[in-house]
Order: C-alpha cells, then structure tokens, then sequence
C-alpha cells in the first residue's frame, strides 16, 4: 500500500446492539452484561451454522467516541500508568474507533443473537461476526502491570476439548 496517498473506505453495518444497561455501567459491568445483536434480514442468511459455536467475536463501531485528538495518553500515577500510545490501551480514543469483543453465544433466534460480555453501548452498529475457535486462543500471554486486565486476573477455563486440540496452525505452510 502507498503510504503518499490517503485511504479511506466505509463500512456498513450488520446489525445494531440492543441492551438496557446504561452506558456509564457498561465498563464496570462488561463480564455480566447480555445484550442482544439485531442482525439486519439481508444479511440474516450469514449466521447458517453459527448455532454451532460458543463463542464469538463481534466487531463494532463505536460511533459515539469522542474524536480521537491525542495519540499518547498521559499517565495515571494514582493508578500506576505511565504515559502510552492510545494503540496500547484498551480506549475509544481511536482513529479509527472500532471495538471487538469475544462474547459468549446464548441464542440465537431468527435475526437476533442473544451474548454475553459485549462492552457496546444500546444502538452500537455491528460491523462484522467471526467465530470463535482454536485458533484464536493463546496462552501464556504478556500484558503489563499497569494494565487494568492485568491487575484483574480471572482464571481461563477452556472447555476439556480445548485444551487437548491441536493447534490449528499446525499443518499450515
């Protein structure tokens, strides 16, 4: 890609977020909340088979962050942050604010998919569903001190099967 010449490109949505959580508690409460993704009928043919997984990951537009105007945030010496780049942080403050999230898959009916621990906001437009499978999980991972994940560590319970599969990038060239 040339770098000389500006690229820009649009999305469309999927679908939109529905949940009465207020915003303000998403945050706080994001392991717990359950939302539901209203998936619009064109595209409504394109979760056939997606009842067979647990998990999901789901890409949305955060279109009610602020503008993104710094790219380093400053530190946080009360809770033990230094100053970092916005791309080392987990914020809306983006250039581009797209959000992603692995959520657990409860249901699925019709055009609504009903999952936990989906941190958007009601009315957030999904951009994009993927599947969650062996290929996305990694262990052993680093994350720094000062991180907020890093300070809440829950433990990882893998299904049985999960832990015994093979890689799947093994095999591939």
């Amino acid at each position: 890609m040339r770098t000389d010449t500006p690229l820009t490109f649009a999305l469309k949505p999927i679908g939109h977020v529905v949940t009465e959580v207020p915003d303000e508690e998403i945050p706080r409460r994001r392991r717990e909340v359950v939302s539901e993704i209203l998936i619009l009928p064109e595209y409504v043919p394109g979760l056939a088979g997606l009842e067979a997984y647990s998990h999901l990951i789901v890409i949305f537009f955060m279109h009610r962050a602020p503008p993104c105007t710094e790219l380093v945030i400053p530190a946080d010496t009360e809770r033990g942050r230094p100053a970092v780049g916005t791309f080392a942080m987990r914020t809306r403050n983006r250039p581009n604010p797209l959000g992603l999230a692995v959520v657990d898959l409860l249901e699925i009916n019709d055009n609504r998919l009903k999952v936990r621990r989906l941190d958007a906001w009601h009315d957030t437009p999904v951009v994009d569903l993927k599947p969650y499978d062996f290929y996305d999980i990694h262990t052993g991972i680093r994350v720094p001190a000062w991180s907020n994940s890093a300070r809440q560590p829950r433990a990882v319970t893998p299904q049985a099967s999960a832990i015994d599969a093979p890689d799947a990038r093994d095999g591939v060239k």
